[in-house]
């Protein structure tokens, strides 16, 4: 089933509850997300995707998650 930007956000603020977050796209399947957390200070970009990866608890896992496509931009707070 497809996700709507603000279940995105959801279980994006699970465990970033004080990031600023942005999630667009309106097909359910394609979608884009901005987090800016002071956690991912020190980490590399990589290691921020892979937190936000972990945040989305499987919802993205193979042909059958319910987001096939998700354009990440992170960084910490500047």
């Amino acid at each position: 089933m497809p996700m709507q930007a603000s279940d995105i956000e959801s279980l994006l603020r699970q465990t970033f509850p004080n990031a600023k977050i942005e999630v667009q796209g309106d097909d359910g399947v394609h979608m884009a997300a901005m987090v800016i957390d002071e956690s991912f200070r020190g980490m590399n970009r990589v290691q921020q995707q892979r937190a936000v990866y972990g945040a989305l608890k499987g919802k993205m896992d193979g042909p059958n998650g319910d987001l096939h496509a998700l354009a990440l931009t992170t960084k910490a707070p500047d």
